[in-house]
Order: C-alpha cells, then structure tokens, then sequence
C-alpha cells in the first residue's frame, strides 16, 4: 500500500510564490522518480518536475528558472518550490511516485488546487 498526501495549494497573485509538499507512506522502497505533473483544463496532464533517487532533477521547460523540486529523504517528502507563478500555471497539481515493481508502478496523489490569478 502506498499513500501520497499533498498541501500546499491554493489562489496566489501574478508573480508570488507558493510550495507543495507531498509526503509518501506504506511501502515506497525502489523508487526511480518522485515528482509532481499538472493539469489544466481541457488539457492534458503533463510532467512539471521530478526528482529521481540518486538526486537528479528534471524540469519541464516551462517552469526551468522559476520551480525548484527537492527531497527530504528521512520525511519522504517533496517539495515544488514555485516562484514567479504566471497565471498559465493554473492547474490541479499531482503528486508522483513511481516504484520499480518488476514493471514501473505508478501512485498518484488527490491533486491539489494552484491558481494564479489578480
């Protein structure tokens, strides 16, 4: 079993800044990536960042400069750093775990609510 429990959501102004969290529980061992994807409506989920276990980081382009992912191994935690949030960054968050269990397995969060909005 495993769970993944996000905060850290919610309405921000053009240009503020918000972080996520999501903390993983149950039997998490093997990971290959823990990250966060993102969708908007009427589009299509899409990766934001992920953050693989040996520490190597990758970024959708669209947020290179302004989002930081990092790790908290002793919590198993991620946190999505964002910073000069645009209103194109409106979308319900995800969080991701994928597990290596023969095949990739992937566990997904409840989504949370980031809106950028004046």
């Amino acid at each position: 079993q495993v769970q993944l429990v996000e905060s850290g959501g919610g309405l921000v102004l053009p240009g503020g800044s918000l972080r996520l969290s999501c903390a993983a529980s149950g039997s998490i061992f093997s990971m290959l990536f823990m990250g966060w994807y993102r969708q908007a409506p009427g589009k299509q989920r899409e990766l934001v960042a992920r953050i693989s276990n040996d520490g190597s980081t990758n970024y959708a382009d669209s947020v290179k400069g302004r989002f930081t992912i990092s790790r908290d191994n002793a919590k198993n935690t991620v946190y999505l750093q964002m910073n000069s949030l645009k209103p194109e960054d409106t979308a319900v968050y995800y969080c991701n775990l994928q597990l290596i269990r023969i095949i990739i397995r992937n566990y997904w969060g409840q989504g949370t609510q980031v809106t950028v909005s004046s």
